[in-house]
């Protein structure tokens, strides 16, 4: 019988599949694989790289020296050789000989455990994994009639020890889980956990596409949190980037010593933005590549779903570039269409596999049909980012309220669009960094006004049609921009203002979860209905939210200036309507002016009504109510 290191190691079907890019289980197939073959216990290692010249396996375990471990050459580009008495722990590279000389160590693009920065190293993973809850998917598609309230998290800074060092995932089990399961929201949404070498990418520059980031603990301690999250009831979204990688030397760039994850011209392979490569989505193996890592996330690991990033600047080709800066598709237009095409396959590779698992899109351009199914022509994403309606409202609320008259239509216009897509409403980290303030930061007036404005605007925000997320901080009133090097100021909950913007926000999951009109027909314009769009002058908003037959019809009303109204009369449907959320209420740091319990409509028409409520509209307020049985 052949030694192990001399003989076919990968089977011709899976050099086959890794060939037409379509191997879906990279993760087990190529990187280091511990393994026993022939009695050996050992590790059997595997890499894509087609343009090399010699190819070996690097580590303390041969001095880093190269002439020992040397792999063979397979089909398709793929090397590979079995080494015995390899353990998990060992960290290892790839010494690359390219087509014009040896290059930098390489890291495996497809380890699946990394050394923490600033080292560079893989690790052969230990392949034993908990026991893995199932992940909260639900019956239907993603769970579009199901609540969806998301609390965004930047896993290294939420809260840190008092030495400054962060939280592994044991300890954020221990303290993030229950404090969102307090709040009342349905899922978090970890910024990027792959392995990535600058933090102040935040995870958006990653480099281990099958790895989680190896400050925070291990692949099993990731696992362990998944489960938790599992166990506690909430869903896990985990960002991922397709778009692009950083040009570290370690890396993928010119990987074998040709642009092999990129394109070779800059003008398609280089981001001005962000200084990074753009992933050369035309090729097969480098799609096959990030769709077997999105769902190494999603089955491995069990996480509910994935969030793509910068969706828009992949697909578009002159994305965030001038005349002249980028190259045409075969049809002269600006399109990415191998980036479309990768999109779509993406999609229904999660949707074939992973059935119910959520796939958001941050899309910030008029791009028709991304949330359609791949069928019908669309991206096949469940849902996108609204970007257009949180850059408009928050605009608005950042005027003064003498001056929101002139701006009335920015809190209105989104429902021109609403149910174009299937949107998710995000206050996410990007608009509480760079300048842009803190949420709270950007409410005009005094202290109390801006605390006011705040939980107006989430009630506003919770009532309107839409997914919701809200980016860690925002759910207290954090009043300086994120800082990614330090915690949150945890310390403000001592105070009652900040208790109240936390009391608002858990409070409207609480309305959210209970009442099925405002989550049911969230994409469907028949749940919808505008009773006041139109007075400017006094700066009101009230619409009706309708669920499925037998869930009864909500009303939402904001009063968006600090002047109170009484008597003011809103057409709804007959019978009692009861007041079951107050952002003005006492216990959340307001004046105590509303409608305390139930209201009866009069017949008295109105807003193409029969009947009609007069209510007395708090300063500054958003006030929910509920048609009673």
């Amino acid at each position: 019988m052949a030694e192990p290191g001399t003989r076919d190691l990968l089977s011709d079907f899976d050099i086959f599949l890794l060939g037409e890019g379509r191997h879906r289980d990279m993760g087990t197939c190529l990187g280091a694989q511990v393994m026993n073959i022939d009695g050996m216990d050992g590790v059997r290692f595997a890499l894509w790289a087609p343009n090399a010249r010699h190819v070996s396996v690097v580590g303390n375990f041969n001095g880093w020296h190269g002439e020992q471990n040397q792999m063979r050459l397979r089909g398709a580009g793929i090397w590979e050789i079995f080494i015995p008495g390899l353990a998990p722990g060992e960290i290892y590279k790839y010494e690359i000989t390219g087509p014009h000389g040896v290059l930098p160590l390489k890291a495996d693009p497809v380890a699946r455990q990394a050394e923490a920065p600033p080292a560079t190293g893989s690790i052969i993973a230990d392949p034993v994994m908990p026991r893995r809850a199932p992940p909260l998917r639900h019956a239907q598609p993603a769970g579009l009639n199901q609540p969806l309230a998301i609390y965004e998290v930047h896993a290294r800074s939420w809260m840190r020890h008092f030495d400054g060092t962060s939280y592994n995932w044991q300890e954020l089990a221990a303290r993030l889980i229950p404090y969102v399961q307090d709040l009342g929201f349905t899922h978090i949404e970890l910024m990027p956990v792959m392995g990535h070498p600058f933090g102040g990418s935040w995870g958006y520059q990653p480099l281990s596409q099958f790895a989680p980031m190896p400050e925070s603990g291990t692949p099993q301690d990731f696992a362990h949190f998944v489960d938790a999250c599992h166990e506690a009831g909430l869903g896990l979204i985990l960002d991922w980037v397709p778009a692009h990688f950083p040009g570290d030397a370690h890396g993928f760039a010119q990987f074998d010593g040709t642009a092999l994850y990129e394109h070779a011209d800059p003008r398609e392979g280089f981001h001005p933005d962000w200084n990074t490569m753009i992933f050369n989505l035309g090729r097969f193996e480098v799609r096959g590549f990030l769709i077997a890592s999105a769902l190494f996330w999603l089955e491995h690991f069990n996480a509910d779903g994935l969030r793509v990033d910068a969706v828009a600047s992949m697909l578009y080709r002159d994305y965030s570039r001038k005349d002249g800066e980028w190259v045409p598709n075969q049809y002269g237009g600006r399109e990415n269409l191998e980036a479309i095409s990768f999109l779509k396959e993406l999609s229904n590779a999660i949707n074939e596999r992973c059935p119910g698992a959520l796939l958001i899109a941050e899309e910030s351009t008029a791009w028709p049909g991304v949330t359609q199914p791949t069928r019908d022509g669309g991206l096949g994403f469940t849902h996108k980012w609204n970007m257009g309606w949180m850059h408009d409202t928050l605009n608005y609320l950042a005027q003064d309220p003498v001056n929101r008259s002139y701006h009335h239509g920015e809190m209105t216009f989104g429902l021109a669009y609403a149910f174009t897509e299937r949107f998710v409403l995000p206050i996410s980290h990007d608009e509480v960094v760079h300048g842009k303030r803190s949420l709270l930061g950007r409410m005009p007036g005094d202290e109390w006004q801006r605390f006011a404005n705040l939980r107006a605007y989430l009630g506003f925000m919770w009532a309107h049609p839409g997914k919701k997320l809200l980016f860690m901080g925002c759910e207290f009133g954090q009043p300086t921009e994120w800082n990614h090097d330090a915690e949150l100021s945890w310390h403000l909950l001592q105070y009652e203002s900040h208790r109240g913007i936390q009391g608002t926000v858990r409070a409207l999951n609480h309305v959210l979860r209970s009442e099925p009109a405002l989550y049911q027909r969230d994409f469907d314009p028949s749940g919808f209905a505008w009773l006041v769009g139109d007075d400017r002058a006094q700066s009101v908003f009230a619409y009706l939210r309708m669920g499925d037959e037998g869930a009864p019809p909500v009303l939402a009303v904001s009063n968006l200036t600090p002047v109170p109204r009484a008597d003011y009369r809103i057409g709804v449907p007959g019978g009692a309507w009861r007041e079951v959320f107050n952002s003005d209420s006492l216990g959340f740091g307001g004046s105590g002016v509303g409608n305390a319990g139930t209201l009866h409509a009069a017949p008295e028409p109105s807003h193409g009504h029969t009947h009609s409520l007069r209510l007395t509209l708090p300063p500054l307020a958003t006030l929910i109510l509920r048609q009673e049985p």
